[in-house]
This record gives C-alpha cells, sequence and structure tokens, in this order.
C-alpha cells in the first residue's frame, strides 16, 4: 500500500532515487520490476509494480475495440507503458518522452494512491492539489459510496 507524498530529485539522466519507503515494498512485490505510463486525465505518470499492472493491462485489453473511450485508453496507457527495473541503488530511470508529457524537471513528487504512485512535476502537484482543495463541493455530486464514507 502506498501513501504518503515525498518530494525527490531527478538526476541530469533523468532516474529517481526511490524512497526507502517504498523501495523494500517495490522489491518484495516485484522483484524492483515497475510499469510507467501516462495518466488520461492529467499530465503525470503512473508507477506501478508488475503484478499489479498485469492484472490492470488484462482488464484494459478486454476493452472493446469498437468503443471510442476504450480505444482511446488502451493507446494512453498500454501505448505508453514502459518496463522499468530498480537498480541496485534503489533508482529508476524515467523515459525522456514520459519525462516530457509530464512535464517532469529536476524536482518531482511521489504521490501514493494504494496500489500505484503518481509521479508529478512539483510545481504542477501544488498546483493541481491546491485546485482541488478551492473547488466549491457541490451537494449531491458526490457517489453513494462517498457520501457513506465517514472519515
Amino acid at each position: 500500500m502506498f501513501r504518503g507524498i515525498n518530494t525527490v530529485n531527478l538526476d541530469a539522466k533523468g532516474r529517481l532515487a526511490m524512497p526507502s519507503r517504498h523501495r523494500e515494498q517495490l522489491l518484495q512485490q516485484s522483484a524492483g520490476h515497475l510499469i510507467v505510463t501516462i495518466d488520461t486525465d492529467y499530465r503525470c505518470l503512473l508507477l506501478y509494480p508488475l503484478p499489479e499492472w498485469e492484472q490492470i493491462e488484462r482488464k484494459i485489453e478486454s476493452l472493446s475495440s469498437f468503443d471510442p473511450m476504450s480505444v482511446r485508453v488502451k493507446h494512453l496507457l498500454i501505448g505508453h507503458a514502459n518496463d522499468l527495473e530498480m537498480d541496485s541503488s534503489g533508482r529508476i530511470l524515467l523515459p525522456q518522452e514520459l519525462r516530457l508529457h509530464a512535464n517532469l524537471e529536476k524536482q518531482i513528487c511521489l504521490i501514493g494512491q494504494g496500489k500505484k504512485l503518481e509521479i508529478w512535476n512539483q510545481e504542477s502537484w501544488a498546483q493541481q492539489r491546491e485546485t482541488w482543495i478551492s473547488e466549491p463541493g457541490a451537494e449531491g455530486e458526490l457517489p453513494e459510496k462517498l457520501r457513506e464514507l465517514a472519515l
């Protein structure tokens, strides 16, 4: 279970050092074999341990080839998916094309999202977080399951 926010730096080659709190979990779950792809809604990347990604990929592949939204999701998620391997120092090399897509430069944020990590440009993350916080909550727009949630 990935949770929390970590601010990390990309090196000149586009590598990030995985925070130690996630490194051990990634080694246990997937022996350091990871998949990175783009998000379909935001300019960030999604990082999955390989076993988690394989489950998602099977579901995506089973989507209809005739539904335009399904085709879009297939192209974006599977088409941009890249295999990564954590090195002995706990670093991963993010492909340049994906770094450009997400505008990843020196400082980035890793955002734990349960079964995956999101990788954001630090400024983009701060702006998006502020947008989500400042959006007025419209009553009745929450799904039933969220309205029943007690925090």
